[in-house]
This record gives structure tokens, sequence and C-alpha cells, in this order.
């Protein structure tokens, strides 16, 4: 598809999917680094009248961390869970870009197909004005019953009401395309597309690729899950500076106002819930890989559904092909026999407003097939769109 329908989008409707990657990437940066504890910086002010002479004023100053450097592999576990959301929303977030972009892409073939109806339907108008007339004629010489002239005059009104329905449809499907695009639809070129290949269509489908991410992040959450419960090491580090208090003032050298503190923990807890927890993101899991697997079966199904849909059009193609290939034969034979005067020139126009029906009927044949491969499209990653 041309560049020029790849940013089919609206500028508004762009940036905020430009700003749902953006925000992706950096909460996606949050959670790798979560497992990293924050520096804790601190200054407190203390006053005391605890002593008689004046009120005590102490000011310290402190900068701790307690930061676990092991968590039987949950740190590991925590950063590809990370990754994996990542992915995963990314995966989501270009899968509704694609939809949006269909929708538009939609539109303008349905634009496309409605002109063409109303061309149909103004040959059929015609027709009905025709038939209207030869059955008056008929009706007049006593030739017909009034109920034939009745139901060809409610057929070129019903007609006549639908070719106004679609008018309303495209003023409809107009403003729908202002809603996601700023451009105008009648500038813009429509896409030829085929069919995509069973393979690739499988390969670059996004809410597979999706899916999949999601199982991966539910194995890393068990892994993660697990690890809570077990040993887990972390390192204590603290460096203090402030106003000693004038109880230790006696004691000299020994007491300094600049000092360190540091230390080692391991720690392991008992929870009696642990077992519970576990198996709860050992279901998950396994719920997200059958989510992968019914996702591979609905993606087949997609495909053979469309395939199957465009086997049925080509042979709705081939039939108008067939029918206007007999009315063109059969204008051919009537505008001889009208030079000859065995026929009208109503009897011509008759046969030739019915050859332009089955052509226009190819042609929007062709674009239900479009519609049709549009929906495979959009489920791709960067194919077409």
């Amino acid at each position: 598809m041309s560049d020029e329908l790849k940013d089919i989008l609206s500028k508004n409707k762009t940036l905020m999917f430009e700003y749902d990657l953006e925000r992706n990437e950096l909460e996606s940066d949050k959670l790798s680094n979560s497992w990293i504890n924050p520096i804790m910086l601190r200054y407190n002010r203390n006053h005391t009248t605890q002593f008689a002479a004046k009120t005590i004023r102490t000011d310290n100053y402190s900068v701790s961390v307690d930061q676990p450097i092991f968590r039987s592999g949950g740190i590991y576990y925590a950063i590809k869970y990370a990754d994996a959301f990542r992915s995963a929303n990314r995966a989501d977030i270009k899968l509704r870009r694609q939809q949006m972009i269909g929708d538009a892409v939609s539109i303008l073939f349905q634009l496309k197909q409605n002109r063409l109806q109303q061309r149909k339907m103004r040959y059929q108008i015609k027709n009905d004005a025709i038939d209207i007339r030869q059955k008056k004629d008929s009706y007049n010489a006593g030739l017909l019953d009034s109920s034939f002239l009745d139901q060809a005059i409610l057929k070129k009104s019903r007609d006549e009401a639908s070719l106004m329905e679609l008018e309303l449809a495209r003023l409809e499907l107009k403003q729908r395309f202002s809603l996601l695009s700023d451009k105008d639809p009648a500038t813009l070129k429509l896409p030829k597309l085929k069919l995509i290949e069973k393979r690739d269509y499988r390969r670059k489908h996004l809410e597979l690729k999706r899916d999949t991410e999601l199982a991966r992040e539910a194995e890393y959450q068990t892994h993660m899950t697990a690890a809570k419960y077990l040993p887990a090491v972390s390192v204590q580090g603290q460096w203090l500076n402030g106003d000693l208090n004038p109880l230790y003032v006696g004691v000299g050298g020994a007491i300094k106002e600049e000092y360190y503190n540091y230390g080692l923990t391991v720690s392991m807890p008992l929870d009696i819930n642990s077992f519970t927890d576990i198996e709860s993101s050992k279901v998950a899991r396994l719920k997200a890989a059958t989510q992968v697997m019914d996702r591979k079966e609905t993606v087949d199904e997609e495909y053979e559904w469309i395939r199957n849909t465009l086997h049925i059009l080509d042979r709705k193609i081939a039939l108008a092909k067939k029918d206007e290939k007999i009315y063109a034969n059969l204008y051919r034979v009537t505008k001889d026999l009208a030079k000859a005067g065995e026929k009208t020139d109503l009897d011509v126009a008759v046969m030739h407003n019915s050859k332009m029906i089955r052509k226009l009927d190819q042609q929007i044949y062709e674009i239900d097939k479009q519609i049709q491969l549009l929906k495979l499209y959009i489920r791709v990653e960067n194919d077409a769109i």
C-alpha cells in the first residue's frame, strides 16, 4: 500500500498511537528496573528541651540503600517479564493502529462501491421506466391486466428509494471517514491487494504475536512467583553525618559525627499461601499457553474463511461476465432487429442497460474481494498498511 495510505490517519490519531508506543517503552523500562531499590536521602532536624540550660538542636543527614542482589532467579525473570510485557503491548498497539487504518481504507473501498451501486441502480431505474411504458401500452391495448402495470410502477418506486438510501449511505461513509482522517477521500488512490500466503499470514499475525508474548509473560510470572518464597540475599549500606547528642559529648573521640553502617541479610518467607499462589500462577501460565493454541486455530480458520469467500466471489464474477456476454449478444441482435423494424429502440435500451448492470456487478464483486482481503492485511505486521 502506498505511503499516502499508511499515513491516512489524522494527525491527532497518529500522535495518540505514537504516544502509546513511547509510553509502553518507558513503562517497560521502568518495569525492567523495578528490582533496583531506590537510594534514600534523609535530612532530619530535631529540637529537645531535655536539658535545663537551653533547647538543643541537632541536624542529621543520611544516605541509605537496601538492595537485593539474589532472589533465587527472581531478578532474571523480572527482567525477562518486562521484555515480554514490552513486546505484547507493542504488538497490541500496532494491531489497534492497523485496524484503524483498515477501517479508513475499507471506507474508501465502500465509497467506490457505493458509486458503482448508484450507477447500477440508475440503469435499473431506466429499465423500470421502459418496463412501465411497455406495460402501459399493453394495458391500454387491453392485452395486459392492471396488476402487472401496478407491480412495474411499485418496482420503480422501490428502486428509486434504494438509490436514495445509497446516497444516504455515501454521506454516512464520508462522515465516518472524516472522523479517522484529515485527507480528502476523492484524492486517495486505492490499493490493489492480493492474497497473502498462509504461512506469512500466520507468521506476521499481530494477535498471535501478542498472545505468544503474553504466554511468555505468564511463564516468567510463574518463575517470579516461585522466587518470592525462596531464599533472597540483600545488602544494606548507610552513610550518616550529623550533630552529636550532647549526652555523648563527654565520650570524646569514641563517637564520630560521620560514619557508615553496612551489612548483609539472608531471608526466606514462610507463607501459608505460598503453594496456592504458585499453583495459581501455573494455572495462569497454562491458560495463556492454551490461548496461543486457540489463536493459531482461529488464525487458520480466518484465512480459510476469507479464501473460501474469495472463491465464491470469483464464481459470482464469472457468472456476471457470462451474463454480460449474453446481453452483449442480445444487444447486437436487438439493434439489428430494430433496424429491420421488428424491435423498438426501447428494447435495444433494455438490453444495453442490462449489459451495463452485469458489467458493474463485476466491479462491485471485485471491490468485495478487496474488502475481504483487507481483513487479512489489517491483522499482520508491516504488510501493505
